[in-house]
């Protein structure tokens, strides 16, 4: 499965009211979450489910349990002086959760509108892909967001993935990520209910979602246990690596075309390879 998104009130996910990622960090170098899309996608998911135009088949709610796990996952008893500890317990948590999202979106397996939420989460918490456990590998994928105080540092892996972070906050957004963890379990813990025996699952259709993008998009692999691969995609006509794509989104297949007129999708890419580097807009 290769990696869609109109307005909807930001009360859909309390607490995660805030600028764009794009704009300016706060006195605290704590840079807002990319929540635009997590606000568009929960407000519709919400409102599908309360409708009945959503019925989680069994992949969606077995996709939405596994997530939901991790959102209310409690966090382990810490004395009050194991306060460092219990930091990077906070993140911890939150990075498990990008790390479901990101698994469940990428298997395949759920329908487009699951999908389409699922990479919205995945990019809400992206902050947390590499932190506080950085991925074992230089080749590892260095998405977009802050390096975070509390990842190991001194080792060669951890300075490759976030050689790139001199223009970014030091710290983490750790209560505001938090802060998402309420509304999302509410959204998770409806679509973990499958449809009753006899009705079967229905879904929408999930919006179409376009964009440009001007930059390289890389394709991931993890051959064996601390192994990456990299490689960059480039356009089966030119050659053409650095765009600018014109990126279309179904939520089954994500398609790249080139300025020289080639579109394709058989490009290798997940649809969080695409969709976590892409503006949050």
């Amino acid at each position: 499965m290769a990696a869609g998104c109109g307005g909807t009130s930001d009360a859909a996910v309390p607490g995660a009211e805030g600028p764009d990622a794009k704009g300016p960090t706060s006195a605290s170098g704590v840079s807002p979450l990319p929540v635009r899309a997590l606000h568009r996608e929960a407000e519709r998911a919400r409102r599908w489910l309360e409708s009945g135009a959503w019925r989680p088949d069994a992949a969606d709610a077995e996709a939405a349990a596994r997530v939901l796990a991790r959102l209310t996952a409690p966090l382990p008893r810490r004395g009050a002086a194991r306060a460092r500890a219990r930091a990077v317990d906070r993140d911890r948590r939150l990075q498990r959760i990008w790390r479901s999202a990101v698994h469940h979106l990428d298997a395949g397996a759920v329908s487009p509108p699951a999908a389409a939420l699922l990479a919205a989460v995945a990019r809400a918490y992206v902050p947390w892909y590499g932190t506080p456990n950085p991925p074992p590998a230089a080749a590892a994928p260095r998405y977009p967001g802050p390096s975070g105080s509390a990842a190991p540092g001194g080792t060669a892996a951890h300075r490759a993935a976030t050689r790139d972070a001199a223009d970014r906050p030091e710290a983490l957004p750790t209560d505001a990520g938090e802060a998402l963890l309420p509304a999302l379990t509410d959204i998770f813990t409806a679509l973990a209910t499958p449809a009753p025996p006899g009705t079967g699952g229905r879904h929408p259709a999930a919006v179409p979602w376009r964009a440009r993008y001007a930059g390289r998009f890389r394709h991931y692999g993890r051959p064996a246990r601390h192994v990456w691969t990299a490689d960059t995609f480039r356009c089966p006509g030119c050659s053409n690596a650095d765009g600018p794509w014109t990126v279309f989104c179904d939520w089954r297949r994500v398609t790249l075309g080139c300025p020289c007129g080639v579109t394709t999708d058989r490009h290798g890419l997940s649809f969080s390879e695409v969709f976590l580097v892409l503006p949050d807009a």
